[in-house]
């Protein structure tokens, strides 16, 4: 087992390097927390590069996702579209994922909000150590999208990378057993 997420965990640090960056009907930004009232700062830079993204014409709309934090009143979804707003950004290009918790959620319900827009793709917004994991989820869940990793991620040197790396390399490791479990769906079609 150990030498499968070490295997996955180089898999992962590849993919983090590549930008696919391009045109796409929205981007899917992953929930980062909040402090109180304001994104976390690693949820900051997600919500920076999918500002830049918009601003750029590289997408016409933006899904936020993220639920509760915990002893929080507003959702993190909530807290980033003020953010959002505040920036520039008009309301009628956002749009929120309140309910997910968990990258699985976050991609499921993106889906949800991307039928009912008629949206075909998305480019997906996290940190570079975190977008293989969506990708394969967004790939699961049937969404067309590519790789659109912060560049200015809060995790640069090699003390905040590491853990984020082997925290990544465990869940992704799971998440590729999961989909090969008879009765766990991966996949999720009730839109």
């Amino acid at each position: 087992m150990a030498f499968v997420i070490i295997y996955n965990a180089i898999a992962i640090y590849r993919f983090s390097q590549q930008d696919q960056t391009r045109k796409a009907d929205c981007a899917i930004v992953a929930g980062a927390g909040i402090n109180k009232k304001i994104p976390s700062p690693v949820f900051t830079a997600r919500l920076d590069h999918a500002i830049w993204l918009y601003q750029e014409g590289k997408v016409n709309s933006l899904i936020l996702t993220g639920g509760l934090s915990n002893g929080a009143t507003e959702s993190d979804a909530a807290i980033a579209r003020n953010y959002l707003l505040n920036q520039g950004v008009p309301g009628s290009a956002i749009f929120i994922d309140e309910q997910s918790t968990v990258t699985r959620e976050n991609i499921h319900n993106a889906k949800i909000i991307m039928a009912r827009q008629n949206m075909q793709t998305a480019l997906l917004v996290s940190d570079p150590l975190h977008m293989l994991r969506m990708r394969l989820i967004a790939q699961d869940n049937d969404i067309v999208s590519w790789s659109s990793p912060t560049t200015t991620s809060r995790y640069r040197s090699w003390q905040t990378q590491l853990p984020f790396l082997l925290s990544e390399a465990f869940y992704y490791t799971g998440y590729r057993i999961m989909r090969y479990l008879p009765g766990v769906p991966v996949q999720i079609n009730n839109l």
